[in-house]
């Protein structure tokens, strides 16, 4: 069972920057990518991006020459380096691990899901 904890949120200016991270444990053999989600309040969950083990990655087209992803496996946490942030990306940011399927192995695909981390951006 992977347990997933995000952490970094916090409330900051327009244009101001944050880095959220994302720690993961419990992994298995298997294989598994990390993305991140976020929700604001009324609104639908939002892609925001994602980061797959041969550090490809992709972003939502709101957050795409603004946010950056990566990660560091030795530690097995994935960064989300936020700038020039804008009161629109106030939400609360959720990391996702999902285990990515392979037939005989004994990986099924599974979401595995952090308790979220809030950012708030205030003009």
């Amino acid at each position: 069972q992977v347990q997933v904890a995000e952490s970094g949120g916090d409330s900051v200016q327009t244009g101001g920057s944050l880095r959220l991270s994302c720690v993961g444990s419990g992994y298995s053999s298997c294989i598994y990518h990390t993305n991140w989600y976020r929700q604001a309040p009324g609104k639908a969950r939002e892609f925001v991006s994602s980061i797959d083990p041969d550090d490809k990655t992709t972003y939502g087209d709101s957050v795409k020459g603004r946010f950056t992803i990566s990660q560091d496996k030795a530690k097995n946490t994935v960064y989300l380096q936020m700038n020039n942030l804008e009161v629109a990306d106030t939400a609360m940011y959720y990391c996702n691990i999902y285990q990515i399927p392979y037939s005989g192995s004994g990986c099924f695909a599974r979401d595995y899901w952090g308790q979220g981390t809030q950012v708030t951006v205030s003009s």
